[in-house]
């Protein structure tokens, strides 16, 4: 198996939203797990939650202990990175983990920004 078999697994159970798709979505928690460097250097989404990547599962399992308020089974998880890769793989994960809701940004945050949706400098501390 390569790594490209494991991200068509992954999308294929996502309905990965575009841009504009994702900017319309009025109940949608924009998750950001992009690294502090990514973010610093190319901006961030206004009201995007930061949670980086490695602490992303334990604060949206549903019922866990170490959950964000934003986090539930029925929330519209929608989370990005850079590209739209890594944020697959981790909307797959929440989906597993019974966020039922949790898609992807296709394209990541640059799609997003070439899509002319507004963007601010970066460097927004992650949430613990």
């Amino acid at each position: 198996m390569s790594v490209e078999d494991l991200l068509a697994a992954a999308r294929a159970g996502l309905d990965r939203l575009t841009p504009a798709e994702a900017a319309a979505e009025p109940d949608a928690v924009l998750v950001d797990i992009r690294p502090v460097a990514f973010r610093a250097a190319e901006g961030e989404i206004p009201g995007a939650l930061v949670v980086e990547r490695n602490v992303l599962e334990w604060r949206f399992e549903p019922g866990g202990e170490w959950r964000l308020p934003q986090a539930g089974a029925d929330s519209r998880v929608v989370v990005f990175c850079n590209d739209g890769y890594a944020s697959s793989f981790a909307a797959d994960t929440l989906r597993r983990l019974g966020v039922r809701r949790a898609t992807d940004l296709d394209g990541g945050f640059r799609a997003w920004a070439a899509a002319g949706l507004p963007t601010v400098p970066g460097g927004t501390p992650a949430v613990p």
